[in-house]
Parts: structure tokens; C-alpha cells; sequence
């Protein structure tokens, strides 16, 4: 199982969180995605690609800017 840190500077609110984790959430190979309204950051347990997180996030009308 891997688990992936992304920042991602837009998330402001508990909308933002709803609507992230949304998107993550149903995708094949998540375990687990959690959004840090205060980090900045998204959380994804599991194993799914970086490029289909940073879709996922897009969808939902937020940027990825970097991945740890």
C-alpha cells in the first residue's frame, strides 16, 4: 500500500474537502483520501497513479503543486 502527500494550495474550506475527497473517494485503488484543510495537503492511501490523483484534484477545480 502506498500512501502519497500532495499539496495543493487552493483548499480553503470544508467545501473544498467535500468536493476533493469526492472526487478521490469512488477511484479504483483508493484506499483512503483525506484532505488537511489547515495542511493544504491530500492524503491517498492506496495504490493509484499521481497522474490519476492530480485528474482527480483537477476535477474537483484544485491544483496539485507538488507531491511528497
Amino acid at each position: 500500500m502506498t500512501t502519497r502527500t500532495y499539496s495543493v494550495p487552493g483548499i480553503s474550506c470544508g467545501h473544498c474537502k467535500a468536493a476533493i475527497e469526492g472526487e478521490l473517494a469512488p477511484l479504483d485503488g483508493v484506499e483512503s483520501a483525506l484532505v488537511d484543510i489547515d495542511a493544504k495537503t491530500v492524503t491517498v492511501i492506496g495504490e493509484i497513479t499521481e497522474v490519476d490523483v492530480r485528474s482527480a484534484v483537477d476535477e474537483a477545480g484544485y491544483e496539485v503543486a507538488s507531491v511528497s
